[in-house]
């Protein structure tokens, strides 16, 4: 049996069951939603076990707490195959009135109509991400995003990577899904972020909802995604992109598989972050293309390995999104959320990474050294930006950026004499 590898959802899932009756565990398939939530588990009911499925739904619709019993905390995974048990923990939760009764997990979002009451203060949600490199072993995790914002006196200055390009174009091919570590050869595991998009495809964009879709033209839909990726490309563009090879696509059409894609936590587009330090008409409000995982747009496109090691400009973009998904993972242990800035000028923080406490860092990513001093140069001017704000605005003021990081493939990690933080995403952990 393969060991367990620690996640950052971990400790996270634990805070949560201590303190409500019970939690909603929602992330992308394959990514370790059920073998993280089976850790903390005493009993499991597996829904989706071809041997008891059409039993365990026959139960839901005659008497679903019946389900429910079993040692505490209850994993009950892919709840949503019978939505009826939402509300059945919800009323469980109340009657018992204790702390860590259930786990729930899905790979859908599931459809809101279909259940009487939101779970507020009885069901926490917790989202999960594919593994980052640190939690994959990849990273040293020398440098802690947690402490350079505790800490402005972190040393960080010589600290080295342990990854080279070539193994950073790997890691991104292969995926953050758990199950590729336990793969004997590289050459198998750089064969499951095809079997993903093909299974996406195939199965998981029709089960999400029932609708019929069509899998050549959501692999056309993901294409274009993938082209676009990290960039703030227009549905129109995207629309007129798939229409080349499907002529009759409506705008309507083309939404309802963006939309059932999300909804599988597949497409994970990044917000914009707009401060009012320019006008609104300048800041653009977008939505920054990506997936859940950088082996998606790998798939996508159809690239191999070998190629991308050619192709250090097409790498460029995916290694932003694999930045993104590591960020995101360990922004759940720190209570943060990811958003961007980008404006009509051409400045741009390709991540704004914000705290719960209100704390925040400006973050580039760059994949090569003679970029770093053009994103530092962004991240700098930002910072301008919301000193002048607060210079004009005494009453309201923004809070100045607490790190202004570029995040590298490089080697060395330093801090330079204005205070940005150069960070190879091979030292990075929570």
């Amino acid at each position: 049996m393969a060991q367990y590898l620690y996640r950052i959802a971990d400790g996270l899932l634990k805070e949560k069951l201590e303190a409500f009756g019970a939690v909603l565990i929602e992330g992308p398939k394959w990514c370790g939603k059920t073998t993280t939530a089976v850790q903390q588990a005493a009993s499991v009911l597996q829904m989706q076990d071809p041997d008891n499925r059409e039993s365990y739904l026959v139960t839901a619709e005659t008497k679903p707490s019946l389900l429910l019993k079993g040692d505490n905390p209850r994993l009950i995974d892919e709840w949503q195959i019978a939505p009826v048990l939402w509300d059945s923990v919800r009323v469980e939760v109340d009657r018992r009135n204790e702390t860590g009764q259930f786990i729930l997990t899905g790979s859908n979002s599931f459809d809101h109509t279909k259940v009487m009451h939101s779970g507020t203060g009885r069901i926490a949600r917790m989202k999960m991400y594919p593994m980052s490199l640190w939690e994959s072993g990849e990273s040293n995790g020398k440098i802690s995003l947690s402490k350079l914002f505790d800490n402005h006196n972190y040393d960080i200055d010589g600290i080295k990577s342990d990854l080279s390009i070539e193994q950073l174009i790997f890691a991104a091919c292969r995926g953050g899904f758990p199950a590729t570590l336990n793969l004997k050869t590289d050459k198998a595991r750089l064969q499951v972020s095809d079997e993903y998009l093909n299974s996406v495809c195939e199965t998981d964009v029709i089960a999400v909802d029932g609708v019929q879709r069509n899998p050549e033209l959501t692999k056309l839909i993901l294409k274009s995604y993938a082209r676009n990726i990290c960039t703030l490309s227009k549905k129109s563009s995207l629309l007129k992109d798939v229409q080349a090879s499907f002529e009759n696509l409506s705008i309507k059409t083309f939404d309802d598989y963006v939309n059932a894609l999300q909804k599988i936590f597949v497409i994970q587009d990044v917000t914009a972050w707009n401060p009012p330090i320019r006008s609104a008409t300048v800041i653009r409000s977008g939505h920054k293309r990506n997936f859940a995982d950088p082996s998606i747009v790998v798939a996508a496109l159809g690239i191999k390995y070998q190629q991308l090691l050619l192709d250090l400009k097409t790498f460029g973009f995916i290694f932003e999104s694999l930045a993104i998904r590591d960020l995101k993972a360990y922004s759940i242990g720190i209570g943060g959320n990811l958003s961007f800035y980008n404006d009509r000028y051409g400045l741009e923080a390709d991540v704004v990474l914000h705290l719960s406490d209100g704390r925040y860092a400006l973050i580039e990513v760059k994949l090569g050294s003679q970029q770093i001093e053009e994103g530092a140069k962004h991240l700098l001017e930002l910072r301008r930006l919301v000193q002048e704000y607060n210079k004009r605005e005494q009453q309201i003021r923004l809070r100045e950026p607490d790190l202004l990081i570029v995040i590298t493939c490089g080697q060395m990690a330093y801090t330079r004499n204005d205070g940005v933080k150069i960070v190879p995403i091979g030292c990075l952990k929570q």
